[in-house]
């Protein structure tokens, strides 16, 4: 009986043995050096080469067109950021876009802005005769000349009446980047009450009720490279 079972169980171990060395060879083995099953959601490494070509197939340089597109996207910002102040493809657009690849912190309708309230700052800070105010509004030549026709006046007793009633138009009529200095003139077209009044009272420049069209031209400037972001009046004239 032990003899027929043991007959038995070295059958069954023979073909267990078989069986195991078909599997073997159907399934293979695992060496450690197996390729990970494909992971579509798992992108090639930065560092990671390329795998070789078989000659039939030549690796193109590849567009960046994230960089493609931000350039654009760059320049089409630039191109509407400077036709808020000036037509394009005229000298004056091209001299603003100089001014802003200079200074990447340059708006020219900001700018615009800011030279409004300048304006009205000083023609109304000149006329209270505040030259605390005025200073750091203007370049020093320009400062000398507002101070000089202050202490003037005062001399002579005057005063002044002043009303600034608004703008018809402001808008940059010249520009340039000359030696790292950026300049930008604007041309203002504003309505205001303005008259000058002796000792006595009485007017003798101006009007008191009557709201007067003035035309300037007034200069600003820059040094691109300051970290000062303060634009200064440099020069003014008054157009008839």
């Amino acid at each position: 009986m032990n003899g027929f079972v043991d007959i038995y169980t070295l059958i069954f171990l023979v073909l267990a043995v078989v069986i195991f060395f078909k599997l073997r060879g159907v399934l293979g083995q695992r060496t450690g050096s197996e390729r990970p099953p494909f992971d579509p959601f798992t992108r090639r490494k930065a560092d990671e080469p390329e795998a070789a070509n078989d000659g039939k197939v030549v690796n193109l340089p590849r567009r960046d067109n994230e960089n493609v597109s931000s350039a654009t996207i760059s320049a089409q910002d630039d191109d509407h950021r400077v036709s808020a102040v000036a037509t394009l493809g005229t000298p004056l657009a091209a001299s603003v876009a100089e001014i802003m690849a200079a200074d990447r912190n340059f708006d020219p309708q900001q700018f615009v802005d800011g030279a409004r309230s300048a304006y009205e700052m000083i023609v109304t800070s000149f006329a209270r005769g505040d030259q605390k105010a005025l200073k750091p509004l203007l370049g020093r030549e320009v400062y000398d000349g507002f101070a000089s026709a202050i202490a003037d006046r005062e001399s002579r007793g005057e005063t002044v009446e002043f009303d600034f009633v608004g703008f018809e138009k402001v808008e940059v009529v010249d520009a340039a980047l000359k030696n790292g200095s950026a300049q930008v003139s604007v041309k203002f077209v504003s309505k205001l009450i303005s008259a000058t009044r002796d000792k006595a009272g009485a007017v003798v420049d101006g009007d008191p009720v009557h709201i007067a069209d003035v035309t300037d031209i007034w200069t600003f400037a820059r040094d691109v490279s300051s970290r000062d972001p303060n634009w200064l009046l440099v020069a003014t004239e008054t157009v008839e």
